[in-house]
């Protein structure tokens, strides 16, 4: 019996602006994003991956310090 491997990041929808998590899951993501970037680090979508992953933290900190529940 052999087992299918299927990565995380294949069922990933697009980073859309109403997908909305706190600032400790996209953290937890930003670092499971940036180990696959180190694993193919040089290619065009490890570079792809760095931008969504740099997107999503921007806007998620952004969220979480503008946020009436931030203060």
């Amino acid at each position: 019996m052999s087992a299918e491997i299927i990565r995380f990041a294949d069922f990933c929808a697009a980073p859309s602006e109403s997908a909305e998590c706190d600032l400790v899951t996209a953290v937890d993501v930003a670092i499971r994003d940036l180990r696959e970037i180190l694993q193919h680090w040089g290619t065009d979508g490890a570079r792809e991956r760095a931008q969504e992953c740099e997107s999503m933290l921007s806007r998620v900190f952004r969220n979480s310090v503008t946020s009436p529940s931030a203060s």
